[in-house]
């Protein structure tokens, strides 16, 4: 019999901690071995102890909550052009994301000496340097969707077209086929912006169909760290905040705040956000979607005690051996280091791994929160958002429970939600696009289509009873936001909200909401 056979053969509990529970029983062997008979009395501390270097020494109280959704915020950075242009040399020459410090002034309080770099994978795949006399200027960036620039994705077969203006093959979608589906509505074009242009030296050609260039950088995805440069601090409690790009969707990234709204009023975990106005350097002012982005203290407010993981653009979502260092690239884990490791994810794959179909549909919820993970492919399907934890961005953390040893899924980066890069016969994006639910495979399973690059969807759709759980929370999300006229209320609110800019005026808002909603309900919208 080999070694995975007698693993199966264990209770899965077992086989989640094993390495933990065989170092203590080792432990406890050599103490009775020295001590002999001496009484050893064990003192237990709780597995959610924080570790130093996630404590918060200094908490910036700022004049108003950051996510207040009844207050006008503004935000303005500030930095220099040469901590700019090495950050911009950094990426363009090396593909990596380097920090430069900046101050950061959020509803009239300044943080100076924050850090700041580029954060994305899909949106940054259409960022062209602009910067005249650079090494690189009328280069494009190194990443694509998913991080992959100039290569295929998992599971490709055959070549995409390649990008304008040269620089190599685009990156192909998991499932391959070779070309590129057309969006919703034909065409074949990606979207642009309104008022946006297209491809040329100011601006590219984007996963997401944003153009994107260093000459604008008020345009640009970032993350804001407050402790990179003086570890303690943080604002209201963050660590770390995403200044969200916009999409083809919204220019007012209200196709994004609606999707976190809707996840939220669902029960589901998401993020906080708010709408700002936002400066850089006294540039014009545009408007943007601020969100919270998942920290040590993000992962405590969680429900139950448990460890959060980034599952990263590059991550394969297999088995590689015991070896946690050989998962560098798959996940990171983001509270808890130290007192946790990636073991118990490690264990499941190689349980996903070696699980006939018959176990995996007797023993998945032994592992897997399988009511929250239907929930949430269900609600990626309402948002029609290819981008998930099987789309090009593998975009999603994981949270195992240390209570149940269950592991569920936290949605992450919505913004190519509701027709940011929506596409027909994808994972997450039902009904070709035009707002309706896909239908469940007639004899059971799910024929959701060619994005999914993740095992574990794939099987959790392709099981008759999985992925009638699936179908019932899809009729449920359907019959609360759809059906009874609550989305179009929301998206009319949270529009609302969104501030009138130098680049973003009120006409535009307003196209946007019409759009969003449409892209929800379907065309009968008002």
């Amino acid at each position: 019999m080999s070694r995975a056979d007698l693993r199966r053969r264990l209770p899965v509990p077992l086989r989640q901690h094993w390495k933990p529970l065989a170092a203590g029983l080792a432990g406890i062997a050599v103490a009775l071995t020295v001590f002999g008979d001496v009484t050893i009395r064990p003192y237990s501390t709780s597995t959610a102890a924080v570790p130093d270097e996630e404590r918060v020494t200094e908490d910036v109280a700022g004049t108003v909550d950051l996510f207040d959704n009844t207050v006008h915020h503004e935000i303005a950075l500030s930095y220099s052009q040469d901590d700019y242009d090495r950050m911009l040399d950094a990426y363009f020459t090396e593909g990596e994301k380097e920090w430069m410090a900046a101050d950061i002034t959020i509803d009239g309080t300044t943080i100076e000496s924050a850090a700041v770099r580029l954060k994305g994978n899909s949106t940054l795949s259409s960022l062209v340097d602009g910067r005249e006399g650079s090494a690189t200027q009328g280069e494009r960036a190194p990443g694509g969707l998913g991080g992959m620039g100039g290569g295929q994705m998992p599971g490709g077969g055959g070549q995409m077209p390649q990008r304008p203006g040269g620089g190599g093959q685009m990156p192909q979608l998991p499932g391959g086929g070779g070309q590129m589906p057309q969006l919703p509505g034909g065409g074949g074009q990606m979207p642009q912006l309104p008022g946006g242009g297209g491809g040329g030296p100011a601006g590219g050609f984007a996963g997401p169909g944003v153009s994107l260039s260093t000459q604008e950088p008020e345009d640009l995805p970032l993350l804001v760290s407050f402790d990179e440069n003086r570890p303690g601090r943080a604002y209201q409690g963050m660590t770390e905040l995403a200044i969200r790009p916009a999409s083809a969707a919204a220019a007012s990234s209200l196709n994004e705040a609606v999707a976190l709204e809707l996840t939220k009023q669902s029960g589901q975990p998401t993020q906080d956000y708010a709408f700002t106005t936002y400066a850089v350097n006294d540039r014009p002012t545009t408007t943007r979607l601020v969100v919270q982005n998942p920290d040590p203290q993000y992962a405590a407010g969680l429900e139950g005690d448990g460890v959060l993981y980034k599952v990263l653009s590059t991550s394969s979502f297999t088995y590689q051996g015991d070896d946690q260092t050989a998962y560098a690239d798959d996940f990171t884990q983001v509270n808890l280091r130290g007192s946790q490791d990636l073991q118990p994810i490690v264990s499941f794959l190689e349980w996903l791994d070696g699980a006939s179909d018959e176990e995996f549909a007797q023993e998945l919820d032994q592992w897997v929160d399988v009511e929250s993970f239907a929930t949430y492919l269900a609600t990626q399907d309402v948002l029609k958002n290819m981008d998930t934890i099987s789309g090009p961005g593998r975009n999603a953390y994981l949270y195992l429970d240390l209570g149940t040893g269950l592991i569920s899924v936290v949605a992450w980066d919505l913004n190519l939600a509701l027709g940011g890069m929506s596409m027909p016969g994808t994972t997450g994006g039902p009904g070709g696009g035009d707002g309706s639910a896909r239908p469940g495979a007639q004899g059971g399973g799910r024929a959701r289509g060619g994005m999914s690059g993740n095992t574990l969807v794939t099987r959790f759709e392709a099981s008759a009873d999985f992925s009638a759980l699936v179908d019932a929370a899809l009729a449920g999300l359907q019959a609360e936001w759809l059906d009874s006229g609550q989305a179009s209320l929301l998206v009319e609110e949270v529009a609302s909200r969104v501030p009138v800019t130098d680049a973003v005026d009120q006409a535009t808002i307003d196209a946007d909401a019409q759009a969003v909603v449409s892209r929800l309900v379907g065309d009968d919208a008002p």
